[in-house]
């Protein structure tokens, strides 16, 4: 189990690692449009549309990592005045909800991005492989959860601190 989860961490990992890759060339990319915009009267055409996308690779790929580092927002203030077992009860039914959300979201990712044939109105960009991209990042997310759900049902069954 320790190998599976060794494995997991790293692939979420590397996965954040390849979306802030992404976020130099949209500093770089926003920071021209700007100059050029307020120099030469003249905006970098598709700055706009670029941005989206390549922020949303950004929020996509580090998602997992986020939640590998107990990084997303939530509200504990309740779950520190339970006892132990209470709050290993808890962290496991949130986990679960979490990983039916987001296997419905990854999976809902594939089918759109099988059937997707669009592209985008300006600079004609595909989008299925940012559909792709939802169900590749809700995976990882997915894999995530079901780490916690597990260290959350260990703790209580166990009652390891």
């Amino acid at each position: 189990m320790n190998k599976v989860k060794s494995i997991i961490r790293l692939l979420n990992y590397y996965t954040c690692m390849v979306g802030m890759l992404f976020l130099l060339p949209l500093m770089l990319l926003t920071t021209s449009d700007v100059l050029m915009r307020a120099l030469f009267g003249k905006p970098i055409p598709g700055t706009f549309e670029l941005s989206e996308y390549i922020l949303s690779v950004s929020i996509l790929l580090g998602a997992a990592y986020t939640q590998q580092l107990r990084g997303h927002v939530g509200v504990d203030f309740v779950l520190k005045r339970l006892g132990f077992k209470t709050q290993a009860l808890s962290e496991a039914i949130t986990g679960i909800l979490c990983m039916i959300i987001t296997g419905l979201l990854s999976w809902q990712g594939l089918l759109r991005a099988l059937e997707e044939s669009t592209v985008s109105d300006m600079l004609r960009i595909p989008q299925a492989p940012f559909r792709f991209l939802v169900f590749v990042a809700g995976m990882g997310l997915f894999l995530e959860f079901l780490l916690q759900v597990i260290e959350s049902i260990s703790r209580l069954l166990g009652g390891n601190k």
